[in-house]
């Protein structure tokens, strides 16, 4: 049930973290933008799990799963800055 709650929270998360970083190289369309915040979620959660927030099984919670989205969504525009280069 966890994974199902942290696919949910991702598709919140993704939209969320997608009007906090505004940018061209922003990811376009709800796939592309549902796949950031399920990504991001697992990464807040995997992460969390690692430094100790979470314990073994236990998913990030909202605000987790936006950071670890405004991650992913950093790394995407810095790998795109680099192809565009």
């Amino acid at each position: 049930m966890s994974f199902i709650w942290t696919i949910i929270i991702g598709l919140l998360a993704g939209v969320v973290a997608k009007f906090l970083m505004r940018g061209p190289n922003e990811p376009s369309g709800f796939i592309l933008t549902t796949i950031l915040g399920i990504v991001g979620a697992f990464v807040a959660s995997y992460l969390g799990q690692v430094l100790g927030f979470y314990g073994p099984g236990e998913g990030a919670g909202f605000v987790g799963a936006v950071i670890g989205a405004v991650i992913v969504l950093a790394v995407w525009a810095m790998i795109t800055r680099k192809r565009a280069a």
